[in-house]
């Protein structure tokens, strides 16, 4: 599916990226580019969207990734390019790795670049999990993000029989984007947001507050952590040393064509996965396996209004899915018609829907608009509508509407 180019020779010269300052860095600004295309999240009468990402050329997925690195470079600290290595020790089983990491990488770079994150933190799921879906036990983490179930309530993502929200791989990476932004507001460096990441907050502000951010030398900072928690800044920057330098390691990164990236189709019914699978010309495995949030064999739009599929399968669900619903018409006399599936996304959320009259939602740390638009089934417009607000941004202790007035 995802074609790899020929690895350079092991003593071919490398010209090495230019690397960003190793010091405390400011929040990310987006690139001054021509605004790309975006793949539209077609919706089927529901309210709620999952995040819109653009499509992107073949090229731009690991120049992007490397323009927005905001930390340290392979010669830094010597543990970084000793982990480089143990990471690419074998480079045919390393390429085996990204090739099938890229998808998902591609979404997460995607979603990061939307709230300014530093693009090393694109990289976080290779270090916690090789970018897979990795289903937890009892207050066990979860998910490619490895989040544990307090962190996930606390976040406002759904886990209970029937969905694990942190193997949801736009509302998981959606959240954490979030919170990772928020840690840097509050620490003002990257280097501390990873260590927030793995040690926790509190714990992370505690020291701040106690020994002053760190200098920018060291790289790897000498404050009073744990062993686990400085390996894992230095596990981040070393596969940040890769992307930025494959032929420093042998090896080559994967092209990913625009057909194979992902795109999140909204669904507006409950259907068996294996229905879902044979609707998008996929097996159930493949599509279960970038929807592992879904329990019980079922895709449950109550717990998520849509599905993660590969470009080039969704819009063969998304004919599918318009097919049943213009038969379901035709079957019920005088029942009426749903809005097509390439109707706009405004036109579903305008001013007329409404949701139960009077609720409100006071807002938890690392919730964003957009989660708790998907949690009440209302569109982030109509929020933004009933609060007033001018722009997305929403703060802890805030108390919004989440139905219409009156």
């Amino acid at each position: 599916m995802i074609s790899r180019r020929l690895r350079p020779l092991p003593l071919a010269l490398t010209v090495f990226l230019a690397a960003c300052a190793t010091g405390p860095a400011q929040k990310l600004q987006a690139p001054v580019t021509q605004a790309p295309t975006p793949e539209p999240v077609h919706d089927i009468r529901h309210p709620v969207s999952a995040p819109v990402m653009p499509e992107r050329g073949d090229a731009n997925l690991w120049d992007d990734l490397r323009s927005s690195f905001a930390m340290a470079d392979c010669d830094a600290d010597p543990g970084i390019s000793l982990w480089a290595r143990r990471y690419t020790q074998n480079p045919d089983r390393f390429e085996d790795q990204i090739a099938a990491a890229a998808p998902r990488l591609a979404y997460v770079q995607q979603i990061a670049a939307r709230h300014h994150v530093a693009g090393e933190f694109a990289l976080l799921p290779w270090v916690e999990s090789q970018y897979r879906p990795i289903s937890g036990g009892k207050n066990m983490p979860a998910g490619m993000w490895q989040i544990m179930p307090a962190t996930a309530n606390a976040m406002g993502i759904r886990v209970d029989k029937n969905f694990d929200g942190r193997l949801d791989v736009p509302a998981a990476t959606d959240a954490i984007m979030a919170l990772l932004s928020r840690y840097h507001d509050d620490l003002g460096d990257w280097r501390m947001v990873d260590y927030a990441f793995n040690a926790g907050e509190f714990g992370i502000r505690r020291i701040v507050n106690e020994h002053g951010l760190p200098p920018a030398e060291p790289v790897i900072p000498r404050m009073p952590v744990k062993a686990i928690t400085r390996e894992h800044l230095v596990k981040l920057l070393a596969i940040a040393c890769v992307i930025r330098d494959p032929g420093r390691f042998n090896v080559s990164l994967p092209t990913l064509a625009p057909e194979h990236r992902l795109v999140a189709v909204n669904i507006d019914n409950s259907m068996p996965i294996a229905h879902a699978a044979s609707q998008a010309g996929m097996s159930p495995e493949e599509l279960k396996d970038l929807n592992a949030g879904f329990r019980n064999g079922m895709i449950d739009s109550q717990a998520s209004p849509y599905v993660l599929l590969p470009s080039e399968h969704a819009q063969q669900f998304r004919n599918s899915l318009l097919s049943d619903n213009r038969n379901a018409v035709q079957s019920v006399p005088g029942a009426t018609v749903f809005p097509p599936l390439n109707a706009s996304l405004s036109a579903a959320t305008s001013d007329d829907a409404s949701a139960p009259s009077g609720k409100t939602h006071t807002v938890k740390n690392g919730e964003t608009l957009w989660s708790i638009a998907r949690c009440y089934s209302v569109g982030i417009k109509q929020l933004e509508q009933w609060n007033h607000l001018s722009g997305q941004g929403v703060k802890p202790g805030q108390v919004l509407k989440v139905s219409a007035p009156g």
